[in-house]
């Protein structure tokens, strides 16, 4: 039986919550975090890493846990897991994902209060008897329930950031294993369209002998179980509880059911009506006449052509305008991720990241970038490591003789800047000023009231040394709401200081908003993408920040690490 990574990666996650909420000892707590995390970030086949006996060699895994793989590779379960999921009620580990919701939190809630899920929790803040418990009080009930209606709006709902390498996966495993029955392979649904949170994963082919396909696909190497299987559409569960459901379609009408299942559903209605104008009929089998001809069916580019329209990109089919943009010849060149040429806010071991200034150079070489920005917290954010004044200028020091040494590639010395609660700035002007690139960014004092909130971000951003103002809404999908600010009196602003804003590609930040962005690029503000990594593994998440300026209609002239290293200098100086 083979064991996915993945698999052990979700045992491991769910053993720290389980003994988080027992309140073992956190440093044992923290080795399955750690352990879990080395598996996600793995380069390679767990089992083949593990029979060449390389995965002592990673970091984060020690012989403890190295023993803990073994088991579950030779007898696909751990026994230690399993007894704790008799000890601790599983329902309660859901806790642990609602805003507010610590193991502490949890074992009191349990013990002292009964509560075991969900339910019991909001009847139980609902009753006022959380009151009841030392330190918690009214403004506690009031997060608790907020925090209850975060999750119930995200659950079950995935992360662009998880979704599409899992989409990848599946369509390079499919290719492997039966590539000669696959015409066509593609992603469809919120998926395709790029959306930052997907429900199921849609996977679409084209095939005149389905049989093959679908055996491959409910034998993948991540399937937990089989919900359905048939002909011409299947669904798997994976080892993270994922739903994915593969369709196989004829491939003359590849084309039109790619259009229907990409959907989205208001942009699909203007098509049909659109159709119905012109005395057509559009479903997902094709393009007909009123007499069933067919005209169009198997490519994308030609149902749109039959209805007199441009081939319109995935990512804009939400009826926001896409269409009438289509008739005027107006859609947009939009960007593509090998048009970035740089990242411009990226974490090292100095403060709260994992490599260092070269590693990460070498990898951002690796990608065909042209520079960097090295950008670690700010000294008052300590849980982060923020850097003090000396250390930071230190810093800069150390990056001036690396790029003594650089050829055709610049490291820029920057820092991640605390906004202060009164919007000041977490260096002195004579300390920002030796900086190249000064990010300013909201970590702390998230609950300010919207006025407080808004004034404090544009007092930071008219300080003359600011550039860029970092995950503007300060938003965790699923875990957080963004904080309380007038974005337009921001963006104002962000237009008059020429200010670049940023779309953080964090899977989980995904910040600013497709709406929000597209507002920015009418002002004709610069916007920036940066991973905000924190990790090597973190730089391969630009392309979510790439999908998400598509859906905010940008082309390359709208972001600045779209620039050539000379065009970008020229940019800094403006």
């Amino acid at each position: 039986m083979k064991v996915d990574a993945s698999k052990v990666v979700r045992i491991f996650n769910e053993m720290a919550d389980f003994l988080s909420i027992k309140g073992e000892n956190p440093f044992r707590v923290r080795a399955y975090q750690k352990a879990a995390d080395a598996l996600e970030h793995l380069s390679g086949d767990l089992e083949a890493l593990y029979h060449q006996g390389k995965l002592q060699n990673i970091a984060g895994i020690g012989k403890g846990m190295l023993e803990k793989i073994e088991t579950i590779l030779e007898i696909g379960k751990l026994p230690a897991y399993e007894e704790l999921k008799k000890e601790v009620p599983e329902s309660l580990r859901e806790l642990l994902f609602i805003p507010e919701m610590g193991p502490k939190t949890v074992k009191v809630l349990y013990e002292k209060g009964n509560v075991k899920n969900i339910e019991d929790l909001e009847k139980f803040v609902q009753s006022h008897k959380l009151r009841n418990l030392p330190g918690m009080g009214a403004k506690t009930e009031e997060n608790i329930l907020r925090g209850i209606n975060l999750y119930r709006s995200s659950k079950g709902r995935i992360l662009l950031g998880k979704a599409l390498p899992l989409a990848k996966r599946v369509i390079t495993e499919l290719k492997s294993s039966v590539s000669p029955d696959i015409e066509r392979i593609s992603p469809a649904g919120s998926l395709r369209r790029g959306k930052e949170t997907i429900g199921d994963i849609d996977i679409l082919v084209s095939s005149s002998n389905s049989s093959p396909i679908m055996d491959a696909f409910t034998y993948l190497s991540f399937v937990e179980e089989v919900l359905a299987k048939g002909k011409t559409k299947s669904s798997i569960l994976t080892y993270d509880g994922l739903q994915i459901d593969l369709r196989v379609v004829s491939p003359d009408s590849f084309g039109a059911a790619l259009q229907y299942f990409t959907g989205s559903k208001s942009h699909n209605i203007n098509l049909r009506e659109r159709a119905i104008r012109k005395g057509l009929k559009i479903n997902e089998y094709g393009v007909f006449t009123q007499k069933g001809e067919k005209l169009a069916g198997r490519n994308e580019e030609d149902v749109h052509a039959s209805l007199s329209l441009p081939l319109i990109p995935p990512e804009l089919r939400e009826d926001r305008g896409e269409i009438e943009a289509g008739e005027k010849g107006e859609i947009p060149e939009l960007l593509k991720e090998e048009g970035i040429k740089g990242d411009l806010h990226i974490h090292t071991k100095a403060s709260d990241g994992a490599n260092s200034i070269e590693e990460l150079i070498g990898r951002a070489k690796q990608k065909g970038y042209e520079y960097i920005a090295i950008t670690d917290h700010s000294t008052s954010l300590k849980i982060a490591g923020g850097l003090s004044e000396d250390r930071l200028l230190q810093q800069i020091n150390h990056e001036e003789g690396i790029n003594s040494r650089l050829k055709g590639f610049k490291v820029f010395a920057g820092s991640e800047v605390d906004i202060r609660k009164d919007g000041s700035l977490d260096y002195p002007d004579e300390v920002l000023k030796k900086l190249d690139i000064v990010i300013a960014a909201v970590h702390t004092s998230l609950k300010q009231d919207k006025k407080t909130m808004t004034d404090r971000v544009i007092k930071a951003l008219c300080n003359p040394f600011v550039r860029i103002f970092a995950h503007p809404t300060g938003r965790l999908l699923g875990e957080r709401e963004a904080y309380s600010i007038d974005l337009d009196k921001v963006l104002q602003v962000a237009q008059e200081k020429n200010i670049w804003i940023e779309i953080n590609a964090q899977p989980q930040r995904l910040d600013l908003a497709d709406l929000w962005i597209k507002e920015a690029k009418k002002r004709s503000i610069k916007l920036v993408i940066n991973t905000d990594a924190h990790h090597l593994s973190n730089l391969d998440f630009m392309p979510f920040g790439v999908i998400t300026a598509r859906r905010g209609w940008l082309e390359k002239e709208d972001v600045v690490n779209a620039l050539s290293l000379s065009e970008f200098l020229t940019s800094l100086s403006l």
